[in-house]
């Protein structure tokens, strides 16, 4: 008489096995000197250059891909969801003024494919050598019954350093200071709820249709649009610029975000008409007919981080942004107030 193995209850090892080897090359691809080592120990090791320091702060941040994870998996891509993973966490880390040093992921999944799992690492290694933070460990779990085959979660966390004096936040920002915005070109990591219940929902787009009416890639290719990782850009402006406070624009959209980057004394003063709203937001508040109100506490409406900086350098700052690649504009000042977002 056989009994039953861990395979008939739905988890393979020997295709973890294999999976883990088909990546080993795409996460060696991210290292630092300071990594020790390499993967498939019991933790990822990395060495503190605490001699470049005078008074480090470690900073860090843990997020995920939420329901664009459906997308993927709808349309069968997952090249570039890990960069998705990898921005919404760094982007935060270098909010503070942190350089991202390294990042740890954790995939989830139905039924462990090894092919998927390559794809959807080789994002989160792309992720990584854009921010230049390196991919030291992570883990694959295999939940039969659970998660149906075809699903998974994909869930990031990232470390950084920072002097502690260098740390950037409201107690720095006052009335005077100018608003940089860099852009956005897609939805990032946030609102497809709302997005896949009125494009695919409501509306009965298909994902292999055109993204809009005239538009030459498929809505696929407009919700599968890739965040752009910031930290490098952000880094170099940092590194130029005495920059005051930076806001990641993600779940909650500016209002949900840029207060939280302003002392009570202040408001922040924007002017929509500054920035380019990609169309994608237009078609979604078309289809759904939502207000104006709620797009903006939904969606990034086409700014994924404002820097607040001196109105002195405001120029040197969009100049450094633009030669990091990074098309950004100015779009408001910061007046007195009692720290909210007010839109002329």
């Amino acid at each position: 008489m056989t009994g039953d193995t861990y395979k008939d209850a739905g988890v393979d090892i020997a295709a973890g096995e294999e999976a883990v080897e088909r990546i080993k090359a795409k996460v060696r691809s991210t290292f630092r000197p300071e990594v020790i080592g390499d993967i498939g120990g019991f933790g990822g090791l990395f060495s503190f250059a605490g001699h470049r320091y005078r008074n480090p702060v470690l900073v860090s941040s843990t997020d995920g891909v939420g329901t664009k994870a459906l997308i993927a998996q709808a349309a069968n891509r997952f090249e570039t969801i890990g960069i998705d993973l990898v921005a919404m966490c760094v982007d935060d880390i270098v909010c503070s003024g942190a350089e991202p040093l390294f990042f740890l992921d954790y995939i989830a999944v139905g039924k462990l494919d090894p092919d998927h799992i390559e794809r959807l690492v080789e994002g989160v290694a792309e992720g990584c050598r854009q921010a230049g933070c390196a991919l030291i460990g992570g883990e694959m779990a295999e939940h039969p019954g659970a998660m149906e085959p075809g699903e998974f979660d994909l869930v990031g966390f990232a470390v950084g350093v920072v002097e502690r004096d260098l740390m950037l936040g409201p107690d720095r920002v006052h009335a005077g200071d100018v608003l940089i915005g860099l852009p956005s070109p897609g939805l990032r990591s946030n609102g497809y709820s709302l997005a896949r219940r009125v494009l695919l929902e409501r509306a009965g787009l298909a994902l292999d249709g055109p993204a809009y009416e005239g538009a030459r890639h498929s809505l696929a290719d407009e919700l599968l649009e890739p965040s752009v990782v910031y930290a490098p850009a952000i880094r170099a402006l940092v590194d130029s610029v005495d920059v005051h406070a930076l806001a990641h624009v993600t779940g909650g959209g500016l209002p949900g975000n840029l207060p939280r980057s302003l002392p009570k004394g202040v408001d922040a003063v924007v002017d929509p008409s500054t920035w380019e709203v990609p169309r994608i937001f237009g078609e979604i508040q078309r289809h759904g007919e939502i207000s104006d109100d709620e797009m903006r506490q939904v969606f990034n409406l086409g700014l994924g981080m404002v820097a607040v900086v001196p109105a002195e350098d405001v120029y040197r700052a969009l100049d450094t942004l633009r030669a990091a690649g990074v098309r950004a504009t100015q779009v408001g000042v910061v007046e007195k107030g009692h720290g909210a977002l007010r839109y002329t």
